[in-house]
C-alpha cells in the first residue's frame, strides 16, 4: 500500500516542529531528555536578572532562570523560578544567591548548598540572598570615608574661626612682639656664653688649680679615712654615754627646782614669811633698822665704857 503524499509531508512536518522545539529547548538550556527540577525563590529586588540567566553550583553552571514575576499576595516581592537539570542534591536550607560574576557582566544565581540532611524537592522555595552592587558596595566603602572628610572638613572650619577669632590685629603685634623679645634672649644668651666662654679661657688655670686642691683635699680624706672613722666612732661613744646619764631626770629634777624658787619669789612679793614681811612692810623694816642702829650704839659704849656695864671684884 502506498502512502499518500499529504501522510509523508504531515510526518515530516511533524519531525521538523519537534527537532525545532528540542533545538529551541536545547539553544535555551532546557534539555527534554535531562532530569529537571523547577525551584523558588523571593527576593526584594533582582538586580536586573532576567529570564535565561544561567544558574551554577561552586561555579558549574546546571540550569538558568526560567521566569521572574511579582508576587500576587505581595505586589513589593518578586518571585524566580529556577529551572535545575540534572539530580545534583541540594539541600532544604540552600540558598539561592544573586551575584555578578564579573563588574560588567549579568547578575547570575549561585546555589549555596545549605547543612540540611532533608533534601528539596522540585517545587520547594529555597532561600534567598542578594549580592551588593558595585555602587552599594562602593558607597558602602565610601560612606565612612565621606562621613571623616565632613568632620574633617566641619573642624577645619572651626580651626580657622578660631584662628581668625584669636590672631586679631592686637594678638598679631603680641606675637610680633614676643618673637623680638625671644631674639634678644637669644642674643643675651649667645653673650653670656661668649663671656662665659672668655671666663673659663682666662681662668683655665684657676680652675686647674681648684682641681687639683679639691684631688688633694680627697687624697688627705681618703689617707686620713681611719683617723675619722674614730673620731666619728668617739661622738658616737659620747652620744651613747649622753643617753646613758640620767639628763631627762636631772632636767626635770631642774625643772623642779625652778618652779618651787618661783613659788617662793611669788610669795616674797605677795609680803608672806619673814623676807617678805621685811621686804613690803616699811613700819617693820624701821623698826628693824632702829634696833640695829640701837645695838650699834650700845656695842660702841661697851667698848668706850666697860666698867660702866662688867664689875670686875678683887678678893
Amino acid at each position: 500500500m502506498k502512502i499518500r503524499k499529504e501522510i509523508k509531508v504531515g510526518v515530516t512536518f511533524v519531525i521538523a516542529t519537534a527537532v525545532l522545539i528540542w533545538g529551541l529547548m536545547f539553544l535555551k538550556g532546557l534539555e527534554l531528555l535531562k532530569t529537571s527540577r523547577t525551584f523558588y525563590a523571593v527576593y526584594d529586588q533582582v538586580n536586573g536578572l532576567v529570564a535565561a540567566n544561567p544558574i551554577s553550583i561552586k561555579g558549574l553552571k546546571v540550569g538558568q532562570v526560567k521566569k521572574l514575576y511579582f508576587d500576587k499576595d505581595n505586589p513589593k516581592n518578586i518571585i524566580v523560578e529556577l529551572y535545575i537539570l540534572g539530580d545534583y542534591p541540594i539541600a532544604k536550607n540552600s540558598k539561592a544567591r544573586i551575584f555578578s560574576s564579573s563588574l560588567l557582566g549579568a547578575p547570575e544565581v549561585e546555589i549555596i548548598p545549605g547543612d540540611s540532611k532533608v533534601m528539596a524537592v522540585s517545587g520547594d522555595t529555597l532561600l534567598s540572598a542578594l549580592e551588593a552592587t558595585l555602587g552599594q558596595e562602593v558607597n558602602k566603602q565610601l560612606l565612612p570615608l565621606k562621613t571623616k572628610a565632613e568632620n574633617l572638613i566641619s573642624s577645619i572650619d572651626t580651626i580657622a574661626v578660631i584662628i581668625q577669632q584669636v590672631l586679631n590685629k592686637n594678638t598679631r603685634e603680641n606675637l610680633v612682639e614676643a618673637i623680638e623679645h625671644v631674639k634678644q634672649t637669644l642674643g643675651n644668651i649667645a653673650h653670656t656664653t661668649q663671656n662665659l666662654d672668655t671666663l673659663m679661657g682666662s681662668q683655665r688655670n684657676n680652675l686647674a688649680k681648684i682641681i687639683t686642691n679639691v684631688e688633694s683635699i680627697s687624697n688627705n680624706l681618703k689617707q686620713n679615712n681611719d683617723k675619722i672613722t674614730n673620731v666619728i666612732t668617739n661622738f658616737s661613744d659620747i652620744s651613747d654615754s649622753l643617753a646613758k646619764a640620767r639628763i631627762p631626770y636631772t632636767i626635770a629634777q631642774l625643772n623642779n627646782a625652778i618652779v618651787d624658787l618661783d613659788l617662793v619669789l611669788q610669795k616674797i612679793n605677795k609680803g608672806e614669811g619673814t623676807v617678805g614681811q621685811l621686804l613690803t612692810n616699811e613700819q617693820l623694816y624701821k623698826e628693824v633698822e632702829k634696833a640695829a642702829r640701837d645695838l650699834n650704839l650700845l656695842l660702841e659704849d661697851i667698848k668706850k665704857n666697860p666698867g660702866k656695864y662688867v664689875k670686875v671684884s678683887v678678893f
